[in-house]
């Protein structure tokens, strides 16, 4: 009997599902909206996250005008013990149309606002640096009152003769400063103590790294990260996580509640009742960051496109 099957694995994660608390527990949405997005994206062979992810808010963000693409196949070579993407095996060859492709479904979704995002990418001399360039401008040709925020990988890792691993991140984040996205995200999901168990191959200083080279780089493109609590953080950590972020000018925030995808990753540890997220948002804005999305059901991308 398959996995699929398995009346004690549905019982299982029936069980996760009756542990939820009401608070996230919510309709997708229009029905009509998402359906619009999946026949554009599946003709094209593109995908997003917020399908690759199941993200809970894809109905809302679709009906608002927006979508987080996910550049560069849907598998990643980094195997995080959180994240519902596909791994752990190859990752598909780059579609060299796809730039084109992610550039056509803006315009026939008419999108304000867009998330270019990716796996990571390890096995290409870049990490994909270059991809997300090339993607942001296919998309200004069509589009060209679309705002495009990115949410990247470290970008961290590889060998070129003459260049430090330093070096070789800088050049790559560098590519990307300079086609002016309307904001730069780069998530430290979790606190410091709980990066290893939960961020396999990412770090937590080398993610502050991240947003500080994209300020000394160019200081007028806003930076932004965000936080999933529910893995075991303390509310002191998370309050120290946030002054690192700001310490390192990270101009915004989100905050959400980590939801286990499947029995496969890691569990819920504490579901934060919906006043401490509020609280924490409070202590974000008075820490200077100027937009703030804290909440459950909150994600990267969520009311990305909104002004505070």
């Amino acid at each position: 009997m398959s996995s699929q099957t398995n009346p004690s694995t549905i019982s299982e994660r029936r069980a996760l599902v009756a542990a939820m608390p009401d608070w996230l527990r919510r309709s997708i949405g229009n029905a009509s909206d998402i359906s619009t997005v999946q026949q554009i994206i599946k003709q094209r062979q593109i995908h997003t996250i917020c399908e690759e992810g199941r993200c809970p808010n894809r109905g809302e963000c679709y009906a608002q005008k927006t979508a987080t693409f996910l550049l560069m196949g849907p598998t990643c070579t980094r195997s995080c013990a959180f994240c519902q993407v596909d791994k752990g095996h190859a990752p598909m060859p780059l579609d060299a149309e796809e730039p084109q492709k992610v550039a056509e479904s803006v315009q026939l979704l008419g999108l304000r606002y867009v998330v270019l995002t990716s796996v990571a990418r390890d096995d290409i001399p870049d990490q994909g640096a270059g991809w997300f360039a090339a993607t942001m401008q296919q998309i200004r040709k069509l589009n060209p009152e679309t705002q495009i925020e990115v949410l990247t990988p470290d970008f961290w890792g590889g060998k070129q003769e003459g260049f430090s691993a330093e070096e070789l991140q800088r050049q790559r984040i560098e590519t990307i400063v300079k086609a002016q996205p309307a904001c730069y995200n780069h998530n430290i999901e979790t606190v410091k103590r709980l990066q290893a168990p939960v961020r396999r191959g990412a770090k937590y200083d080398r993610t502050l790294r991240v947003l500080e080279i994209v300020k000394d780089l160019d200081s007028t493109i806003p930076t932004k990260s965000g936080l999933m609590l529910g893995h075991g953080e303390t509310e002191e950590e998370v309050i120290e996580t946030l002054q690192d972020l700001r310490a390192v000018q990270c101009d915004r925030v989100t905050i959400g509640q980590y939801m286990r995808p499947s029995l496969d990753h890691l569990p819920v540890q504490k579901y934060w009742h919906p006043d401490q997220f509020e609280h924490f948002g409070k202590i974000a804005k008075a820490m200077g960051f100027s937009h703030v999305r804290s909440a459950p059901l909150v994600r990267s991308s969520y009311h990305a496109g909104e002004e505070e």
